[in-house]
């Protein structure tokens, strides 16, 4: 009989194996022996409610019986190809039907590809380098991408400021920063620099901040106006709020799109979509070898992932499943509220209901810096003993999904009731 492991036994063995214990993701101190539905269980049999979900895919929850099913029924037909296959095929299809300015796309594996080739795109299409991020907006691991993701010192802006070692001074200088939801700042910007700017590159809502109203539109006007592309990262929102993600959302269509997470339902799976004239690039016999934009991956449109992802698109498709996600979010929004005032506590709740948290200060948040300026302290302390109660969540994000069933919920606001309770 196998011998079964302690979780602290699985932590000790993965230190010995894994830089800082871990897979770099999340709390390697937990270690997670399976997931049913709402709910996982980490190696010493303890169960908490998800809200973590994979930080984002699992949408439908965890073991999804018609996800299953759809996976059996192509995994003896074959695992991956690195050849064009029907359901990748299909796939495609059905996002270029459901995102607005998806007219074609290409696969890749995982959402900081799709973001890395999404720049590159840009670059090849209008011949300029330069890209404006917007500080503590997330795009994948790309050296552009780690440029004030979370800067540990703060810098005027447009000075881009590198959150990790090994990445070249010089692509520094091809990185403007801004802050999200300026609106004065993003116009001298683009006055001042839009000849050079290849893109604009945002999350529609960004991590959990959410466009002020006009925002993204003065991004879409600004791009138009110097001949820049603007990018919509939607690996998180894609999929999330409304079937046709942040672009249905809030109404603004971009040039290009990055997509992951909830396309594959579960498995590696990620896309950049976009105009055709755009995604052209990808097809030498297009552009000639000057234009062309090389792009390969073994796993790139994997038929298990895609099969994964058409069953989970298919369920979202059906009547009333955005209502339910977004009716579990809203409960959990309103009980926080309710429980933080009791408590007496200053808070903002940020977000919209399917992506939302707690920052834990009396003013607006609008950008990166007032999600830092909130008492980080207390925010600590709410998640931990959230974490104690069973609830399973990253410290800066909350995902409802559709596996939820009432006692979940029940349980999670008496959870919220006692972390706010516990508060200072």
């Amino acid at each position: 009989m196998e011998k079964i492991l302690t979780q602290a036994e699985w932590t000790e063995r993965a230190r010995a194996v894994l830089p800082a214990g871990g897979f770099g993701n999340f709390d390697p101190g937990i270690v997670i022996r399976e997931g049913n539905g709402a709910r996982v269980r980490d190696e010493d049999g303890k169960e908490y409610i998800d809200y973590l979900i994979g930080s984002g895919p699992m949408m439908l929850g965890h073991g999804h019986p018609e996800v299953m099913e759809a996976v059996l029924q192509q995994l003896p037909k074959g695992m991956t190809f690195f050849a064009s296959n029907a359901r990748g095929i299909e796939l495609a299809e059905e996002i270029c039907r459901a995102v607005p300015c998806a007219e074609q796309l290409r696969y890749v594996s995982t959402g900081g590809e799709a973001d890395m080739y999404a720049i590159r795109l840009a670059r090849a299409s209008t011949g300029r380098t330069k890209i404006v991020k917007f500080e503590g907006g997330y795009h994948g691991m790309s050296a552009e991408a780690q440029m004030s993701l979370a800067p540990s010192v703060r810098v005027n802006f447009p000075q881009a400021v590198p959150d990790s070692a090994g990445i070249p001074p010089s692509v520094a200088a091809e990185v403007l920063v801004a802050p999200f939801n300026d609106f004065e700042y993003i116009k001298q910007l683009m006055a001042a620099h839009g000849h050079e700017i290849a893109a604009i590159i945002a999350e529609p809502l960004q991590r959990i901040v959410p466009p002020l109203p006009g925002f993204l539109e003065l991004l879409r006007e600004e791009t138009q106006k110097h001949g820049s592309l603007l990018i919509f990262d939607e690996v998180v929102t894609g999929f999330r709020s409304t079937y046709g993600g942040g672009q249905e959302l809030y109404g603004v269509t971009p040039d290009l799109a990055t997509l992951g997470k909830v396309i594959g339902g579960g498995f590696p799976l990620a896309a950049i979509a976009g105009r055709a004239d755009i995604m052209r690039h990808f097809d030498k016999a297009q552009v000639g070898a000057e234009g062309w934009l090389m792009q390969l991956g073994t796993l790139s449109g994997n038929p298990v992932a895609a099969a994964a992802g058409l069953k989970t698109l298919e369920v979202l498709r059906r009547e009333g499943a955005y209502d339910r996600l977004n009716g579990h979010g809203k409960r959990l929004m309103q009980a926080t509220s309710a429980a933080l005032e009791e408590a007496g506590v200053p808070f903002r709740i940020v977000g919209e209901p399917a992506l939302f948290e707690v920052v834990f200060t009396d003013s607006k948040v609008r950008d990166y810096r007032d999600t830092q300026a909130g008492n980080l302290k207390r925010s600590r302390r709410y998640n931990a003993v959230l974490r104690a109660e069973g609830i399973f969540k990253s410290p800066g994000k909350t995902y409802p999904s559709l596996a939820l069933t009432g006692e979940d919920l029940e349980q999670t606001e008496a959870a919220i009731r006692k972390a706010a309770m516990a508060l200072d």
